[in-house]
């Protein structure tokens, strides 16, 4: 299956039994398929569903969120508390491109939220992940290279979420929250 007639572009193969083929989307409006029999048994063939516009899909929900989030005149009627929490939540358990698209949603969301809205300590896994990608940037220092893209996403977050608890004056309590108390005491002890 392809989104192109030559299959070259976005191409998914599959072959064996029905456990071995994964849903997967396609871009465009075009499907493309062609079947090929080794002649090997004498069963039907394979089934499989086509659906348009899947909603509920990632990549659906971060396009409507992001829209959304874009408006000055919906922001003020979203539950951004709750949208807040469940992009937390997407952002620690998502990968990849995932990940960096539910990053990009909560430094929206940061960037629009008129008070407190947000509970800022629910980033702690992802301050986790950050501290520790910059100990290992750190440690790398003698084989300079190009930040990852997550990298520079959770230090764009962080540096904006800093100057936004800045601005509410709450600084000191967004760095408690966020630090392990090990850390800290590291810190003291530096």
């Amino acid at each position: 299956m392809s989104s192109s007639s030559d299959f070259q572009q976005d191409r998914h193969s599959f072959s064996g039994s029905p456990q071995k083929w994964n849903d997967f989307e396609l871009p465009g409006d075009t499907l493309y398929y062609r079947f090929t029999s080794d002649m090997s048994n004498t069963e039907w063939g394979y089934k499989f569903t086509v659906t348009a516009g899947h909603l509920g899909r990632f990549q659906t929900g971060f396009e409507i969120l992001k829209q959304m989030l874009s408006e000055e005149r919906v922001v003020a009627h979203l539950p951004l508390a709750r949208i807040w929490e469940w992009q937390v939540g997407v952002a620690c358990r998502q990968t990849g491109h995932q990940r960096l698209k539910a990053i990009h949603l909560l430094l929206k969301i940061v960037q629009c939220s008129a008070q407190r809205d947000c509970d800022l300590t629910l980033l702690k896994p992802l301050w986790q992940l950050f501290t520790h990608m910059e100990n290992n940037l750190c440690h790398d220092m003698a084989k300079p290279g190009i930040l990852l893209p997550l990298h520079r996403a959770l230090a764009e977050l962080f540096f904006v979420t800093e100057n936004r608890v800045t601005e509410l004056g709450t600084l000191q309590e967004y760095l408690l929250a966020l630090n392990t108390e090990d850390h800290l005491h590291r810190c003291t002890a530096q």
